[in-house]
């Protein structure tokens, strides 16, 4: 499995399995998944990954009732 980031357009692509996609599915705005011609998943792309990703974050933290605190970045 690779992790590739652009952060310049900030999206982020997993990749699953060293094949080539045969098709890709857009599941949402911001999520696509690429198939090979078997149907299995070969890459995963998040686009505004910063923003999706840390969203998800903050939504499975508050439904686990947990409870987190922002720090200040001194510097």
């Amino acid at each position: 499995m690779k992790v590739r980031y652009d952060p310049v357009g900030d999206v982020l692509y997993i990749e699953v399995a060293h094949e080539k996609a045969a098709e890709t599915v857009e599941l949402d705005e911001d999520l696509l998944v690429d198939y090979d011609e078997k149907g299995n998943i070969v890459g995963i792309e998040v686009w505004r990954a910063r923003e999706v990703l840390l969203g998800e974050m903050l939504k499975r933290i508050k439904e686990l009732g947990l409870k987190f605190e922002t720090a200040e970045v001194e510097g």
